[in-house]
This record gives structure tokens, C-alpha cells and sequence, in this order.
């Protein structure tokens, strides 16, 4: 039957893979291919690699990897192994976890031995749930290396750029070590050289390029990936998405139909389809079936992400993994911030400031719902229970402008004193009075004065009674370590007063398609549909929802891309032993 049917058609293009969509999970996956000898073809729908990817910071959690052991940083993949049970307990996606903790170094052993993929330890950064047996406090966060982006020549600009929000002087990036010499630049001559280096290098590309190419976090990343495409020769073809898929009466996948500016092209992909096209972030039908309600209305994820992915998997029969999943998202709260063109932006509250002592999150009510130094996930979460009670949609973070020139508070960089731009943009709101400033924003005044008189009691006696802010190593760790008692408290006394309003969004999807460990997409009946697999946010997490650790989208992403590079070059056992 497939005979016949390859032999009716005329087919514009053969290759032994095509990879659908490139960010780091479908140029892992291609790459790996490349590497293993198959004829590789990308298609992209917008006209950059990177997607979600290139926005992020970058983090991988792999536990157990070599680059952390190398640097003196023990970790024991069995006791992630319980971390993860602790987390998620046994569900349909378990077997996947084993396999992702099994093979996560092995990958990336194997992409810094045959690519320029490159990666660094990120030493102490402790997973998020440090109450649950298994947890680490260090060595499974790895980062990519920074990557000079000037090897790409004029492809550079394919690079998807980060947020606007993440950059300074209008194109720089910046990673977490540079913005601690930049705020410490005259404390130290190594903080001073090293700030007047990166300053400089960002002053030098302007002359050539519309933006910095000292690429730091996710941009680093996705630049090494698609720098080690092309020194493969690996075809990508830009504004060129999967319109449908070509099948034989059994229903196995045997290529494809792309939608360029020069037609409809058919594409044999004799090894399969990998689909990797980012989720559906931005698909309204899909939010509304599958997120939590009220449905976000915001999100930080690609704008091309409108479910291709899972769309083109529904019309070859797939199944969509969402039984198990909480919330179907990856979750972080960001607040609204007005852009020099006039338009909106969103900046993700991962971790510079609401760990640090002198701030609390409220609700309507002007109560605390929440240890406000969780991770970002845990924290969006604690937003949803509250407002089952009491609009915390938004929620508002409070605090002294004073803590806002220490430590800066969202968009709002650190030693910033004058904020009347803000003020003016209605990014952050400032009055010389709590019941003012309550009023302003539509919080009960008087649960305002209450929830922060009672957090000042928590902060002179450096324990937080209500939520433990400061009890886990991550709080510690995103606190102020000069700050005593507790790194995570201090009082909110002296005016003016500020409030920053945080919405829910997520970074990325958790609910996707259904596949065995090796990424084969199964249909209802849960076999495999020959000829197709799915990786990144197009398939559905491991992690069941659930948020273990810096790292927990990227990491899957490469693991499971290599996964069904590997399995399509048959490099892999499938479930039934073949190979």
C-alpha cells in the first residue's frame, strides 16, 4: 500500500527526516540527525530559528550531568529520581521520566563531543521544592555557553532576539553574572573591567548589526544550535510550515505538505516527521479547553506558537496527553510594561525580586496568599487557589520605593530613583500613603494595613509564620544574603510606597501530544503512528505539570529532540525490542 501510494505522487523534495519548527527541541532533534547521518530538512514557519527558546534563560535540568560533576558538584540521579516520584508520583508519563534521567547526560555529553553546542554548570541553584525528599541544592542546572554570534554572519539576524525587557542600552543581553559586576562596577577593578568589556564589545556590534551578538541564556543556545546546523549543511527553509500531512491507507505518516511563498511543496520523509512547533500557546481554542479558569490572558510564549503541532496531530488521529496535567502550563507571573513604540510588552517575575526582603504580594482583599519567594510556577499557582476565594487576578506586588532602588522591581532595574516614567507608563504606582496607594489599585485598604503590620511583626523576628518565607533554599538563595535575621524579610514602613500589578502567563505549554519514550506519537488506542514523532512544547511534558527545577522545559526539549533523532536513525529499542 505505501509502494503505491510513493509511486502516485510527485514529490518536490526527498529527505530521511523533516523536522517541523526550530527551536531547541527541533534543531536538537535535526541535528542529532545530521550528526547520525541522515538527510535532514527544517521547516520554519516564521523567519527566525529559536521560538520560546530564544526568550528564555537558557537553563537545562539535567540531574547527574558531567559538567557539574567535573566542577566538584556531586548529585545523584537516583535521588531525582525520588524528587520526582515525591513531585508527581507514578502517572502514564514515568517510564518517560526514567528515561529522561537516564539518558539527560549521556545527551549532552554527546552534543558538546559532536557539535558546538556547549554547555556550563550553573553550580549552586537549588531545585524548587527543597521540602520534598530528593531535592538538590546543586549541580543540576547547566547553561549554555555564550556563543558569539558574529559567526553567523548575516544569518545572524535569523536569530529570534530576546524580549526588549531583557536587554539593555536598546540591544545588549546581559546574563545573571554580568548584571552583578554592573550593579557592583565600582566595587571591584574585575567588576569594572568586566563591565567596561561587555559595554564596549555591545557599542562595536552596533556598527554592523541591529543588536548585540554576545549572545548569554537562551539566545546562546539556540544561536550554537543553528550555528552547528550550518557548519552540517543542514537545509532550513524559513516561512515554510506543515500544511498537512501525506499518508498511506494504514495511516502511517510518509511526509508532508509545506506551505512556501512559492507553493504547496511535497516532502518524503522516509525516516518521519518530527514535529516541534512550540505548543499552542496562542491558539484561543485550545487555551480555553486546557488552562485553568479564568484562562490567562497573557503569555510569554512565541507569538507563532498557535498549535500547528498539535492541530496536524489531531488530523492523523493522535492522542493529546491532558489527563494528568496541572493546569497545562508552565507558569510565571509577569507584569504589563508600556514599550518605546507604544506597545505592550511582558516582564516575567522569575526570581530578582520577590524572594528579597521588603516585599509582599496581596490580593484584592489586601491579604497574602502566598510565600512570595516560591518559584515563579508555584507562585502562579497560589494566585489560582486565591482566587477561588478573592480576585487575585491580578495580584499586586507591594513594597518601598526604596527596595525598588536596591533591588530593583520587574522591568524596573535596580538603582532607579527617579520612577516618574513608570509612574507615567501605569507600570508601577507610588503614594506617600498605604490607605492611598490601596485605594489606587482597588485593594481593601484596611486588609493592606493588616497583612503588612503582621508581615513587619514576621521580619524583627525573622520568621514568617503565615507561608515560611525564607525557610526554603531557594527563597535563600533569591534573598539577600546581607539582610538579618531572615535574607527574604524586612519591614515595609518608610514612604512613598509602591504596587506592581502581576498577571498569570505561562512560558510554556504542558499539555501536548501523546508519545511512548522514544517520541512516537500514539493515536487513542495508544499505538504508534509510523512515520511521526513530537518533542518540545509540541509533546506533552514529563513533568505532568508539575515544576521541579531551573530547566524544566529546555531540559526535556533537547533530551527527547536527541531521542527521536536517535530512535529515527534506529539507534534505539522501541518498546517492542525491534531496533
Amino acid at each position: 500500500m505505501m509502494v503505491d501510494v510513493v509511486k502516485a505522487l510527485e514529490w518536490h523534495m526527498e529527505t530521511d527526516l523533516l523536522v517541523a519548527g526550530a527551536g531547541p527541541g527541533g534543531m536538537t532533534a535535526a541535528l542529532v540527525a545530521a550528526i547520525e547521518g541522515l538527510d535532514v530538512i527544517v521547516c520554519e514557519k516564521t523567519t527566525q530559528v529559536g521560538g520560546t527558546g530564544a526568550t528564555s534563560a537558557g537553563t537545562l535540568w539535567i540531574p547527574g550531568n558531567t559538567q557539574s560533576r567535573e566542577a566538584g558538584f556531586e548529585d545523584s540521579p537516583e535521588d531525582a529520581a525520588k524528587y520526582l516520584d515525591s513531585l508527581i508520583g507514578d502517572d502514564r508519563t514515568s517510564e518517560h521520566r526514567r528515561v529522561y534521567l537516564r539518558d539527560g547526560p549521556e545527551v549532552i555529553d554527546y552534543l558538546e563531543e559532536n557539535s558546538e553546542v556547549r554547555f556550563l554548570p550553573c553550580g549552586m541553584h537549588p531545585d524548587y521544592r527543597n521540602n520534598i525528599a530528593g531535592a538538590g541544592r546543586a549541580g543540576r542546572a547547566i547553561i549554555p555557553e555564550n556563543f558569539n554570534g558574529r559567526l553567523l554572519g548575516k544569518d545572524f539576524a535569523r536569530v529570534r532576539p530576546p524580549i526588549p525587557e531583557f536587554m539593555l542600552m536598546g540591544g545588549m543581553m546581559v546574563g545573571k553574572l554580568d548584571i552583578v559586576s554592573l550593579l557592583g562596577r565600582y566595587r571591584s577593578i574585575a567588576n569594572f573591567k568586566h563591565s567596561v568589556s561587555i559595554v564596549l564589545r555591545y557599542l562595536t556590534d552596533r556598527l554592523r548589526f541591529r543588536r548585540g551578538t554576545r549572545l548569554v541564556m537562551g539566545n546562546a543556545l539556540v544561536g550554537r544550535l543553528y550555528h552547528s546546523l550550518k557548519q552540517r549543511n543542514t537545509s532550513v527553509l524559513f516561512e515554510a510550515p506543515i500544511g498537512d500531512f501525506i499518508r498511506d491507507d494504514d495511516g502511517a505518516v510518509l511526509g508532508a505538505v509545506l506551505k512556501t511563498s512559492d507553493g504547496e511543496k511535497r516532502i518524503r520523509a522516509r525516516k518521519g516527521v518530527v514535529l516541534a512547533t512550540g505548543g499552542f500557546a496562542h491558539h484561543p481554542k485550545y487555551r480555553e479547553a486546557f488552562m485553568p479558569k479564568p484562562t490567562p490572558p497573557y503569555s510569554m510564549a512565541a507569538a507563532a506558537n498557535l498549535g500547528d503541532g498539535l492541530a496536524l496531530a489531531d488530523s492523523a488521529n493522535a492522542a493529546v496527553d491532558a489527563d494528568s496535567h496541572q493546569g497545562a502550563g508552565f507558569w510565571t507571573p509577569v507584569s504589563v510594561t508600556k514599550r518605546d513604540d507604544g506597545t505592550e510588552g511582558l516582564f516575567p517575575h522569575l526570581a530578582m525580586d520577590r524572594a528579597k526582603p521588603g516585599l509582599i504580594a496581596v490580593n484584592a482583599a489586601g491579604r497574602r496568599f502566598v510565600n512570595e519567594g516560591v518559584s515563579y510556577h508555584d507562585f502562579v499557582e497560589a494566585m489560582y487557589r486565591s482566587h477561588e476565594t478573592s480576585n487575585t487576578m491580578p495580584a499586586w506586588l507591594i513594597c518601598e520605593t526604596r527596595f525598588i532602588a536596591k533591588y530593583g522591581l520587574g522591568a524596573i532595574h535596580p538603582e532607579t530613583r527617579n520612577l516618574s516614567k513608570h509612574i507615567k507608563d501605569g507600570y508601577v504606582t507610588v503614594e506617600e500613603s498605604l490607605d492611598v496607594l490601596a485605594v489606587k489599585i482597588g485593594v481593601d485598604p484596611a486588609g493592606l494595613e493588616r497583612s503588612i503590620a503582621r508581615h513587619n511583626g514576621f521580619a524583627l523576628a525573622g520568621v514568617d509564620e503565615d507561608f515560611g518565607k525564607g525557610a526554603l533554599e531557594l527563597n535563600r538563595f533569591n534573598g539577600d544574603p546581607g539582610n538579618g535575621p531572615n535574607p527574604c524579610l524586612a519591614p515595609i514602613e518608610a514612604a512613598p510606597f509602591a504596587a506592581i500589578a502581576v498577571w498569570p502567563a505561562e512560558i510554556g505549554c504542558s499539555v501536548g501530544i501523546s508519545t511512548d519514550p522514544d517520541c512516537r506519537v500514539l493515536d487513542d488506542a495508544n499505538k504508534p503512528i509510523i512515520g511521526l514523532y513530537a518533542c518540545g512544547n509540541d509533546m506533552g511534558s514529563v513533568m505532568s505539570g508539575a515544576y521541579p527545577g531551573p530547566g524544566t522545559t529546555l531540559g526535556p526539549a533537547v533530551v527527547f529532540g536527541w531521542r527521536a533523532a536517535m530512535h529515527a536513525a534506529g539507534r534505539l529499542a522501541t518498546q517492542d525490542g525491534a531496533v
